[in-house]
């Protein structure tokens, strides 16, 4: 337990100072449970400021020396006074029990000052966000159909309700415990009252569901390569997208997935065994130094580049204070740039017919801006399709074709936050 509170802080540190989105920094880590990590993450960064002022009143990293780091404090206060607590003895149990008293004394007189009436009352406005996100499951199709994963839940005693496109919203918060329902914009889709933990569920482990935010199946369920066609995942891992294009396609033709990093690229292979994508093939290569021409049969191209991870729903804009100023915009600058050069590189594949990009940023300058820019400079070969025109929730901003592009959100979707375009 002691490498979940150190990689925790690390995480933590790291995204504060705008080295990575958590999503990306707690899959780089080392602890094998990435759930755990993440969900003690968000909660210490959902609780920081609460959590500052606790150590600030106690002076506990005066008295400890354990705990003289700051991103070490707060994980390990949090697991203390607001979190599961430490399971295991270690020397930063033994640090916070010493001043036990304190702590939770100085928790105590916090919320009788706010007049809170539990942990939660503590928390400002852009913390105590009421809006929740359901469980997204995915059904592998490669494995098994939805019809048969409804029945599956049905015999456990999970109860199906139904909706609509125009009631969504209304049926995400309504949604009660062990009752879900079938996604009416992307059918492999069902959804779940928020909470419901499926990782231990037999159907996650061997592979006949996946756990995938709706958001992030809104790229593959877009570009639609039908079966035996030829697909290139510029920038795969972890690779739920990758294995969702093969899902798409019956397993029929080919999905080449790129990836530079190692440990994604590590990841993503294990969950496409899991899934039994067979018509993968993986490779460990930057996208930007593959040769166009040399995939002259490659039809559709998926382009989720790396980006700032501001739509995460645990990600740091509501819990971290901006940095703002010169730092933040070169950061965004050099991120737009990046993403607009992969976009470019597929958009010269030879004969590429269709191409989405996708971010899960809310960002304007990593989204409309990077489509009208790229636009500017291909729209003698290609236009601008108008996705999904059901969904009302459009693109922004004053690129004038902005509404063909697609944004989604907690407030308004029930998911991260995304934006996809398709030339």
């Amino acid at each position: 337990m002691i490498l979940l509170y150190r990689e925790a802080a690390s995480v933590i540190q790291n995204a504060t100072d705008k080295k990575g989105a958590v999503k990306t920094l707690v899959l780089n880590c080392r602890f094998k449970n990435k759930k755990q990590l993440q969900a003690l993450v968000c909660e210490t960064l959902k609780y920081r400021s609460v959590l500052e002022k606790i150590l600030e009143s106690t002076g506990i990293q005066q008295h400890e020396k354990v705990l003289r780091d700051k991103w070490l404090a707060l994980v390990t206060v949090y697991e203390f006074l607001l979190g599961q607590g430490f399971r295991k003895d270690s020397p930063y149990k033994q640090a916070v029990e010493r001043h036990k008293a304190a702590l939770t004394a100085e928790l105590a007189r916090m919320k009788i000052q706010a007049k809170a009436k539990n942990n939660s009352g503590l928390l400002s406005d852009s913390g105590a966000s009421e809006v929740t996100i359901p469980r997204y499951v995915r059904v592998n199709t490669l494995k098994v159909s939805v019809k048969e994963v409804i029945g599956y839940f049905a015999r456990e005693d999970f109860t199906q309700v139904t909706t609509s496109s125009a009631r969504f919203m209304e049926t995400v918060s309504s949604l009660k415990p062990r009752h879900f329902f079938q996604d009416p914009h992307i059918p492999e889709l069902l959804v779940f009252a928020a909470g419901t933990d499926l990782h231990d569920h037999t159907y996650y482990k061997t592979g006949l569901i996946i756990l995938q935010d709706k958001a992030s199946c809104i790229p593959a369920f877009a570009l639609q390569p039908p079966p035996g066609s030829h697909v290139v995942d510029c920038c795969a891992a972890p690779g739920n997208k990758t294995t969702h294009l093969a899902a798409i396609m019956q397993n029929q033709g080919r999905v080449i997935a790129f990836d530079r990093d190692m440990k994604r690229f590590s990841t993503m292979n294990t969950l496409i065994i899991r899934a039994g994508a067979s018509c993968i093939r993986s490779e460990l290569k930057d996208f930007l130094k593959v040769d166009p021409n040399a995939h002259k049969d490659v039809r559709y191209l998926l382009v989720d580049p790396s980006c700032s991870g501001s739509g995460d729903f645990c990600e740091l804009d509501d819990f971290i204070e901006s940095e703002g100023g010169k730092q933040e915009k070169s950061r965004l600058e050099k991120l737009s740039n990046f993403q607009a050069q992969i976009l470019k590189h597929a958009l010269a594949f030879p004969n590429a017919e269709r191409v989405v990009y996708s971010t899960c940023s809310i960002h304007e300058q990593e989204n409309e801006s990077v489509v009208r820019d790229v636009l500017s400079q291909v729209e003698e070969d290609f236009e601008l399709e108008e996705l999904l025109p059901n969904f009302q929730h459009r693109g922004e901003g004053s690129f004038r074709e902005a509404a063909k592009c697609v944004r989604m959100s907690a407030e308004i979707d029930a998911t991260h936050g995304f934006f996809v375009a398709c030339f």
